[in-house]
């Protein structure tokens, strides 16, 4: 009896012990890692897996009400024809995606030289304290809101375009793609910036040992050592103007019909769809068949992250 007792008394003398050696097994050092390991590896793929969910969900949704468009308009009409008339039972989509991949490539081609232009500047001309002024400044231009880009698009560039062509109208592809142009022009010129930065020093050593100048050591060797990066560079920045509204809305005219001139108003996918989704019923051919132009921007925007990803493990190989 008197052995219990003395037994019963140690016992909490010994746990106090192994809580602050840590020698007991619910607190041991090891197990807590373990188990704060496997916790935070599980919160990882269920974020991964909620991520991955909700966007295969709107993927399936577009495509699913989208695809009822087909119910009551022909595959070809939707694709091939021109005439969207919505009120008498038309609905051709060609002049939106022309519109779109118009608009698109002559952002590109606009924006593309000076971005790289940019970028070779910052990297390869500048002193060091006006390259630290300039990248923060291209930095929170990528942070203003699309709308105000197409404010000032609508209230100075537009007027501008006025005046210098003497046309009536300046809404169209050229002043959507000037605005497009201003926007993804940070995004392009930093990344492209980053990448030929990324160039190793004993590429451009080598180029002048060889008797090049500066001009044929930066277009002759550092640009293309770094074309992969720039091209990711293009690829994100034309994602971005292939998906933008608000600016776009404000300056293309909104015009459902083909653009035969730079200063004609027309429309594009992600323009007429701002413009109607709120006006129709939700079971209608109508509202289907912007549901199908949203997803066919979702299929443009997800094939740009794939070709990203492409050369980003294509360059890691190499």
């Amino acid at each position: 009896m008197i052995e219990m007792n003395s037994t019963a008394q140690n016992a909490p003398a010994e746990l106090g012990n192994s809580i602050r050696t840590g020698s007991g097994p619910s607190f041991d050092r090891r197990t807590r890692l373990r188990w704060a390991n496997s916790a935070f590896r599980i919160a990882c793929i269920a974020a991964a897996g909620f991520v991955c969910l909700v966007l295969f969900g709107i993927l399936f949704l577009m495509f699913r009400t989208g695809i009822l468009t087909f119910q009551e308009v022909g595959f070809a009409e939707f694709f091939f024809s021109t005439d969207w008339d919505p009120e008498n039972g038309h609905y051709g989509a060609l002049l939106f995606i022309y519109g779109t991949i118009a608009l698109t490539a002559l952002t590109l081609i606009i924006s593309v030289p000076f971005s790289v232009l940019i970028a070779v500047f910052l990297a390869e001309m500048t002193p060091k304290w006006l390259r630290n002024t300039l990248r923060p400044v291209l930095d929170l231009l990528v942070g203003i809101p699309s709308v105000v880009y197409g404010y000032l698009g609508l209230t100075v560039l537009i007027p501008w375009l006025r005046d210098l062509t003497g046309k009536p109208l300046a809404d169209g592809l050229l002043a959507a793609a000037i605005v497009l142009t201003i926007m993804v022009l940070p995004t392009i010129s930093r990344v492209s910036d980053d990448a030929i930065t990324a160039v190793p020093k004993k590429y451009r050593d080598a180029s002048y040992a060889l008797g090049s100048n500066r001009f044929q050591t930066i277009f002759r060797v550092v640009l293309p050592a770094s074309s992969r990066g720039i091209v990711y560079a293009v690829i994100l920045g034309m994602a971005r103007a292939i998906g933008e509204t608000m600016a776009v809305v404000m300056v293309i005219g909104n015009t459902a019909q083909i653009a035969d001139s730079l200063f004609k108003p027309t429309a594009v996918l992600t323009s007429n769809i701002v413009m109607q989704i709120s006006s129709v019923e939700f079971d209608s051919t109508w509202n289907y068949a912007l549901y199908m132009m949203g997803f066919l921007l979702l299929v443009i925007s997800l094939l740009m992250i794939v070709a990203v990803r492409f050369l980003q493990k294509k360059g890691a190989s190499e």
